[in-house]
């Protein structure tokens, strides 16, 4: 079944929460409403960084799944060889509208994508931040020219060379 609420709920995958931990900004999730993290994502963190789902700010709500997945989730799963966790966090996802599905996964991001899901990860979170003005633009572009030496996250090198220089032509 299907939630319409007027505020956004998010649904976090692992990478986000390890990598913002990471980073030490797991804080730029505390404004939004309702951050919901599926169980197996919730052990997958535990495991590797189980401060993240510790801090005080955090509140998230760990959830589980009740009803089977859908025939054509069964088939992107398939398709795009996704983990359980990644799997329960779009199946979440899917529960409520609007919602926003968090993973850093393309495979998941591909899969959330093609079912209409809106998705972001832990750079576009950054992103969104100066937006929102939690951090400045400089802080975040310290954290991007870091990220490869503090965080798990993988991401290019071109890629990152690009996003840092497409913030600082912003205003």
């Amino acid at each position: 079944m299907v939630e319409n609420r007027t505020t956004i709920v998010v649904v976090c995958d692992a990478g986000p929460l390890i990598h913002l931990d990471e980073l030490e900004c797991i804080h730029l999730l505390s404004d939004f409403p309702r951050v919901l993290v599926p169980e197996e994502v919730w052990k997958e963190v535990e495991h590797h960084r189980p401060a993240a789902l510790t801090k005080r700010h955090s509140g998230f709500e760990k959830t589980t799944l009740a009803s089977p997945p859908s025939p054509v989730l069964k088939t992107l799963v398939k398709l795009y060889s996704l983990h359980g966790g990644e799997q329960s966090a779009i199946r979440i996802a899917q529960m409520y509208v609007p919602s926003l599905l968090l993973t850093d996964d393309n495979a998941a991001r591909l899969a959330a994508q093609s079912l209409g899901l809106s998705v972001h990860g832990t750079i576009g979170l950054l992103i969104r931040s100066i937006r929102r003005k939690q951090m400045t633009k400089a802080r975040v572009i310290r954290l991007l020219q870091t990220i490869d030496s503090v965080s798990t996250l993988h991401i290019k090198p071109a890629l990152l060379h690009d996003i840092i220089r497409e913030i600082e032509q912003r205003d």
